[in-house]
């Protein structure tokens, strides 16, 4: 494992300011993201493992996690934040129990996308890119889902719904949070 007498250094403003909410600071989490970076620091080209194996098993990957994996792989934090923040599938937040994803592709747009998104936003009182205050549900824009016979369409989690109107939009809001209050575990 990593040096676990000096587990990262507290030298950024970043780090010192969300290090109480940082995966870094639980034992579990931290055994997890060293194993990673164990595992694959000398694999060349390794980077994009590593950053998919954290999203993985973290969830996300902050800002915090993105200078932890500089340090201990002796790349710039930018190399690191420039991987994150290219592609869509990362995500530099906890995501919510559920999925919320409007999809953007030519078809869906035209259909009403927008109009849809503009709706969740409101019902949701968050902006695409945010998780509800509850943790419940994350709202996300993503592209062409290859379902354009269908457009709009909206994915909740894995499931697709298509033909969407703004109207019918609380119901599935209501479905989506209906479904969370009664997973197990709650």
């Amino acid at each position: 494992m990593l040096d676990q007498t000096h587990p990262y250094p507290l030298s950024s403003p970043t780090l010192r300011s969300l290090m109480k909410e940082s995966p870094l600071n639980n034992p579990e989490q931290k055994a997890v993201i060293d194993q990673i970076l164990v595992t694959y620091r000398d694999v060349s080209g390794g980077l994009m493992v590593v950053l998919n194996e954290i999203q993985s098993q973290i969830g996300y990957i902050s800002r915090p996690i993105q200078e932890y994996v500089a340090l201990v792989l002796n790349v710039p934090v930018s190399s690191i934040h420039g991987v994150v923040t290219f592609y869509s599938f990362f995500t530099t937040e906890p995501r919510g129990e559920h999925t919320l994803k409007f999809c953007m592709g030519t078809a869906c747009y035209v259909g009403g996308t927008p109009q849809l998104l503009q709706k969740a936003e409101q019902l949701l009182d968050i902006e695409p890119g945010h998780t509800t205050p509850d943790g419940k549900i994350t709202l996300e824009i993503c592209r062409c889902v290859g379902a354009c016979s269908q457009a709009p369409v909206v994915v909740v989690d894995e499931q697709l719904y298509g033909r969407i109107r703004p109207s019918k939009l609380p119901a599935l809001v209501r479905e989506i949070v209906k479904s969370s209050a009664n997973s197990p575990g709650e």
